[in-house]
């Protein structure tokens, strides 16, 4: 591994719009590239913590870009496109992810690195970070990033036999333009994102660009668990790449079901799913079945999902604050007989009403954020037993409370909702959720135990 060449873009010019995690060090990459950087954040904050980048309106002055580079989570589409973004659809100049920059800065480089990537609803943060776990295992030099952690632009220049694994969100996937995939994987599609996509057709196209411009000899991975997944494998077929489909509900019948097994961080249906699609695209990437084996065994799993935090006088408390939507918080659902459940805040199309099957096993829900009313509304017309206590802080004591009086073995936050209405991310609602946990144990006289950290719990969910 190594940093790119300064003088690698020299005669180029970006306009970056947004600076946040991505924006920015998109920025400080085509700088340290020697390209010319025109920089903009809308927000006065994000301007001030860029003050080494070189910050001018794009929608102001000329506008003599070869791209712009738009963070992720600004529309160039719907539901209304940014100023910037029209104006450079009006002068024909492209609009880029990241990820699409990190490739072609790959190749200008000379580096004939492979590249992975992997989108789905749900599992695709696990997944990335599993095969880059695999492959490292294996003495492959690996990264991950994109989606998931590191932004594209700040990883570093990989070897030839190097691989970058990225985690492909929908919002990158519509901004792509030469990125080639070696090896994809599109995991599973269930409604989400439908104001920036326009309905579940705009987001099935836009997950399944993670394909384009496969050629023979790439691999194509999809699962089969839902329709509009075995809808695009169907489709793909006429394609170049070969295509794998997979499926964590016939996972006990494959040869690699024992190495699943025996994984402490890969329990549950959906992470076989998402461990079969890791185990396709390593072995795609030459990587042995015993190594891969091995690399199961030691995965940590990731905060945030499923993740034991405590138990407390034999109450488990699982953070899963990643599931922020339904089809996440299903999965967590499905793997107890009997829960105290926190959920709430921005809910997702359709709310929790496809949770109905599961609604016989929460003992007492406990409703935060916006959306608590909505999510009461189908609670009640279920008859599940709940409460709208407005904050995590009052949500957490209380389900302590009526699991200790109930004798109910777990205390679930997974919200089903996005958290943006009382939190900058998942990431800091399940933060503050493990801050409330540990005081909870310290109340309790010491007597927890506590899981390592990354820890996940028994079984698996992930929302995103």
């Amino acid at each position: 591994m190594s940093t790119f060449p300064s003088n690698l873009l020299d005669g180029s010019r970006f306009a970056v719009l947004g600076l946040g995690r991505n924006g920015l060090a998109a920025a400080r990459a085509l700088l340290a590239m020697g390209a010319e950087v025109t920089a903009w954040d809308d927000a006065q904050r994000a301007r001030d913590a860029a003050s080494d980048v070189p910050l001018r309106d794009p929608c102001t002055g000329d506008f003599a870009f070869d791209a712009l580079v738009m963070s992720p989570g600004i529309p160039h589409l719907l539901p209304r496109p940014h100023p910037a973004a029209e104006r450079a659809r009006g002068a024909g100049i492209p609009i880029l992810s990241d990820a699409d920059v990190l490739f072609r800065a790959v190749r200008r480089a000379g580096s004939r690195a492979r590249f992975a990537g992997i989108t789905g609803t749900n599992g695709k943060s696990t997944t990335t970070a599993l095969l880059a776990h695999i492959l490292s295992s294996a003495g492959i030099p690996a990264v991950a990033g994109a989606n998931l952690g590191t932004a594209a632009l700040a990883l570093p220049l990989l070897p030839d036999d190097g691989a970058y694994v990225l985690e492909m969100s929908s919002y990158m996937l519509e901004r792509l333009a030469t990125l080639r995939f070696d090896a994809a994987a599109m995991l599973n599609l269930s409604p989400d994102h439908i104001d920036r996509h326009g309905d579940m057709a705009g987001y099935a196209a836009a997950k399944r660009h993670i394909f384009d411009r496969q050629e023979h000899g790439d691999l194509a991975v999809l699962g089969a668990d839902d329709a509009d997944s075995r809808a695009m494998a169907q489709a793909l077929r006429a394609a170049p790449a070969q295509v794998v489909t997979v499926s964590g509900e016939d996972a006990p019948t494959t040869d690699w079901w024992k190495i699943l097994s025996a994984a402490p961080a890969l329990p549950g249906t959906h992470n076989a799913q998402n461990a079969a699609a890791a185990y396709a695209m390593a072995r795609h990437f030459n990587v042995p079945h015993d190594v891969i084996a091995r690399a199961f065994s030691t995965f940590p799993g990731l905060p945030h999902r499923q993740q034991r935090l405590r138990t407390i006088d034999g109450i488990t408390f699982i953070n899963d604050s990643k599931a922020t939507n339904a089809d996440a918080a299903a999965r967590a659902l499905s793997c107890y007989d009997r829960v105290v459940w926190i959920a709430g805040g921005l809910a997702k199309q359709g709310g929790i009403e496809p949770l109905a099957s599961f609604f016989p096993r929460i003992v007492r829900a406990f409703l935060i954020g916006r959306d608590a009313p909505v999510l009461s509304a189908t609670l009640s017309t279920h008859g599940v037993p709940h409460d709208m206590v407005g904050t995590l802080e009052a949500a957490t004591a209380a389900a302590a409370g009526v699991a200790r009086e109930t004798g109910t073995p777990v205390v679930l936050l997974s919200p089903a909702c996005a958290s943006w209405d009382q939190f900058t991310g998942f990431e800091q609602r399940g933060e503050r959720f493990g801050e409330l946990v540990a005081a909870l144990a310290q109340e309790a006289g010491g007597r927890s135990a506590r899981t390592p950290a990354m820890q996940p719990a028994a079984l698996p969910a992930e929302g995103g």
